[in-house]
């Protein structure tokens, strides 16, 4: 989608959103993220001194590739709330795709790695494995779903 009419489209639902102003930017900033607009999402999220700008932070760096640097955030997001549901869902679906390997790798002892997603990631620019690249498209997937339905969570 074109930046400028998926901005249009976010500022009008925001404008009718009643989120308060740090959460409308986390939400520009994740759609702008999973429409592929890098430059202007990292604009954003680099501007939010919270654990969630440097969880959009770290997300972005990984998509650039910039595998070190999303790693950096990934340490300064910290232990994030988000990562329990993500642990939740990622082990869900990889247990339905039987995907046991993976599972061990992104979620030691049950717990989501980031910085393990990353590197499972990078690992997956270097072979050419269909398989490999869907489930961790579907990974990335849960991590956006997980971190859009908590910025617009009532309860936060």
């Amino acid at each position: 989608m074109d930046k400028e009419d998926l901005i249009q489209k976010i500022e009008a639902i925001a404008e009718i959103s009643g989120l308060a102003d740090e959460r409308r930017a986390l939400v520009r900033s994740i759609l702008l993220l999973w429409h592929d607009h890098l430059d202007a999402s990292h604009e954003l999220s680099q501007g939010i001194a919270s654990a969630d700008g440097s969880f959009l932070h770290a997300m972005m760096h990984r998509r650039e590739p910039d595998y070190l640097n999303s790693k950096y955030w990934w340490r300064r997001v910290g232990n994030h709330p988000a990562f329990a549901t993500i642990s939740k869902r990622a082990g869900e679906f990889l247990d339905l795709n039987k995907a046991g390997d993976v599972a061990k790798q992104l979620l030691p002892a049950g717990f989501w790695d980031a910085c393990a997603f990353v590197d499972a990631c990078e690992a997956a620019e270097k072979i050419s494995d269909d398989l490999c690249v869907k489930i961790l498209r579907e990974l990335q997937r849960i991590e956006f779903q997980v971190m859009l339905e908590s910025f617009v969570r009532d309860d936060k």
